[in-house]
Parts: C-alpha cells; sequence; structure tokens
C-alpha cells in the first residue's frame, strides 16, 4: 500500500513524498498521511472519495471552525490505528493536532494547519 504526502522543503519549496508500507507490513503510517492529506483537502475535492475533506475555505470566511466534518474524518479513519484522537487548537485558520497511537504501540503528534 501507498500514499502520497505534501511537504514543505528546508528552501521553501513544496514536494510530494512517497509512504508504502513498512517492513513489517504495517500501514500505520501510510494511514497517517492519508489523514493529514484528507484534513487539508476541501470537501468533494476527492475524485474517488466524496466523503473525505472538509469545507476549510468556506469555513475561514465564515469564521465557523469545521469541527463536525473533523470529527466524521475521526470516525472514518479510527479503525487504522490502536488510538485516534484529532484536537483543535484555538487558532485562526483553524490547526488541529493529530495524536495517534499506532498497531505497534508507537504515539505520534502531528499538527495539520488548514490552508486559507
Amino acid at each position: 500500500m501507498r500514499t502520497y504526502g505534501r511537504i514543505t522543503n528546508p528552501d521553501g519549496t513544496k514536494s510530494w513524498v512517497e509512504v508504502t508500507t513498512d517492513a513489517n507490513g504495517f500501514n500505520d503510517w501510510v494511514w497517517v498521511t492519508t489523514l493529514c492529506q484528507v484534513l487539508l483537502l476541501n470537501l468533494n475535492e476527492s475524485p474517488f472519495y466524496a466523503n473525505y475533506g472538509i469545507p476549510a475555505k468556506q469555513s475561514v470566511i465564515q469564521q465557523v471552525q469545521p469541527d463536525y466534518y473533523v470529527a466524521r474524518t475521526q470516525q472514518q479513519f479510527a479503525d487504522k490505528f490502536a488510538n485516534l484522537v484529532i484536537a483543535k487548537e484555538s487558532s485562526n485558520p483553524p490547526k488541529y493536532r493529530v495524536n495517534v497511537t499506532t498497531h505497534q504501540g508507537i504515539k505520534a503528534s502531528v499538527m495539520v494547519q488548514i490552508p486559507e
């Protein structure tokens, strides 16, 4: 299994990085990357999955946090991890901290800033 994640390089340029199943056959990091990418998608932006994404741009314009859609995304991905919590950080535009515990017991925390 594989997915691609967008990263910002130290020089400010953006590029894509491939994330694949690890040597032990676990897909946890593939799912973490996919989850972060889904949080960056606009609602209905994915050509493959109509239920992926959140209305981020509309939420920023209306000054309403997209909490319902983030909670729905958390439910969609909850079965992929031993534990998954997506918590809102107080900021504008919104930032979300994604806390996961993988099936190997590794804990990771990733900050995802919703683009303006």
